[in-house]
């Protein structure tokens, strides 16, 4: 069961890089131009992100089995229709349904390992393993992308989605218990409009920002929009009666606290893959599949750092400790990447950044997973394993929104201090790795302060079982 949930979520998160290398390809065959690029990545990401707590709770009201199913038959029909896109109009649409039935499968797929596995030890173990999927997903998408693309053609970036989907539905009938509802309270629509549009709304303008400037209409405009919006879903989840997104949920200070961690770890985490991916085709002349390799190290030491975090050192030292400690360490990795320059090496200049980052994100993305939903009630599971994975793609979009939009600044004032466009390049990466690295430090020191002492019982203990 847990290698089913796994390949669903790698399934879901390998998708939000593994177009990333594509990219080029994809805009030569169906020749868009280079402001329209963004939106292949953050069109998933936006719509993965806005649905993601209405996802949860239908997870909650019809079921976590049923849930996962259709995720997974929708996410493959929207990767067939991407992969026989034939202008970019189709394709976009088709990133944006890979979104929309993502929204669907990932709460249902963490919150189906919340309430399978109860045991202490073996909980310990499969958030290991699901944390440094979620982690290593974007570095595997970047990998299998360059693979893809360079040895058979960009479209299969969309068509191996339904080798996957394949196998996650079929071990899903097999091994999935079906799931009783006890009550379907309404859905709250209310919740619904004001998160979706207000997600919507704040990456759209940070997005603007890089064409149109911070002082513009289209971008003070769509960021005010998204605050009132966002303002408005919080005030309605206090007087509804059945809310999209329980508040509860986040009063708990240590659920705070791991959601807070995540959100900025992700938004600094996306940089590394989007920015330095382009640093090595650019500058260091890496092809497709060189550059997909390129990050492997960085994977071997996310997936080593995450098991260990939630077999070992979480249960023993707590939170407090954790996942400030795994936010710093990334800090310090993210740092060395700003320091790139045009003589620098792969196995000088990036490799020891990539070695550094992945043991702090893998310390802090599977420690702050399994902090977030621990000691949730049952009947919430759903909506919290939503939130979950909402901070996550909510935090990529505005983190690849607002480092792209930081870049793009840095680039056009090097030219001004006469640059070439290869320096100015490197520049707008470094300024990008910096304000990452400044991320993942502000995101350290926060999560040391609300963050409680101690290891909170419900990691020491196991919960009640939860038949499914």
């Amino acid at each position: 069961m847990l290698a089913v949930i796994a390949l669903a979520q790698v399934m879901v998160v390998l998708d939000a890089t593994v177009v990333n290398i594509a990219l080029p390809s994809a805009q030569q065959d169906l020749r868009f131009g280079d402001s329209q690029r963004q939106w292949l990545i953050t069109g998933y990401a936006l719509s993965f992100g806005s649905l993601l707590l209405i996802g949860g709770r239908i997870a909650d009201l019809f079921g976590r089995r049923m849930a996962f199913l259709a995720g997974v038959v929708g996410f493959a029909i929207a990767s067939a229709v991407g992969g026989a896109a034939a202008n970019f109009e189709v394709l976009v649409a088709a990133r944006v349904g890979q979104g929309v039935f993502a929204a669907l499968l990932a709460p249902a797929a963490l919150s189906l390992l919340t309430t399978t596995f109860t045991d202490p030890a073996e909980r310990g173990k499969a958030f290991g393993i699901f944390g440094a999927i979620s982690g290593a997903g974007g570095a595997i998408g970047l990998l299998l992308g360059g693979v893809l693309t360079e040895y058979l053609d960009w479209r299969w970036c969309m068509y191996i989605n339904l080798v996957f989907a394949g196998v996650a539905f079929v071990g899903g009938i097999g091994l999935l218990g079906k799931s009783t509802a006890t009550e379907r309270p309404k859905l709250d629509l209310i919740g619904v409009t004001t998160a979706t549009a207000g997600m919507f709304a704040l990456v759209y303008g940070l997005a603007n920002a890089e064409q149109d400037g911070w002082d513009a209409a289209s971008t003070l405009g769509f960021l005010a929009a998204g605050v009132v919006l966002l303002g408005a879903f919080v005030f309605s989840q206090t007087r509804v009666a059945h809310p999209l997104l329980p508040l509860r949920i986040l009063a708990h200070r240590n659920r705070g606290g791991a959601f807070l961690a995540m959100f900025l770890l992700v938004a600094g985490m996306f940089v590394i893959f989007l920015f330095l991916t382009f640093y090595m085709q650019q500058n260091l002349r890496f092809g497709p599949v060189q550059s997909g390799f390129a990050f492997l190290p960085m994977i071997g030491t996310l997936m080593l750092s995450a098991t260990m975090a939630t077999t070992v050192l979480l249960p023993r030292v707590g939170p407090r400790v954790m996942i400030p400690v795994g936010m710093v360490v990334a800090a310090l990795g993210t740092a060395h990447m700003a320091l790139l320059d045009e003589t620098s090496t792969y196995a000088s200049g990036v490799l020891p950044g990539l070695l550094v980052a992945g043991l702090g994100i893998g310390l802090t993305m599977a420690s702050g997973m399994n902090v977030a939903i621990a000691g949730v009630d049952p009947q919430d599971s759903g909506a919290a394993s939503a939130a979950v994975n909402a901070i996550q793609q909510v935090g990529g979009s505005i983190g690849t929104a607002l480092f792209s939009t930081i870049a793009a600044n840095a680039f056009t004032a090097a030219l001004m201090e006469g640059k070439d466009q290869a320096a100015a390049a490197i520049a707008s990466y470094g300024a990008a790795f910096a304000w990452s690295a400044g991320t993942f430090a502000v995101g350290g020191v926060v999560s040391a302060l609300v963050l409680r002492s101690g290891v909170p019982a419900e990691l020491k203990s196991a919960g009640p079982a939860v038949h499914m």
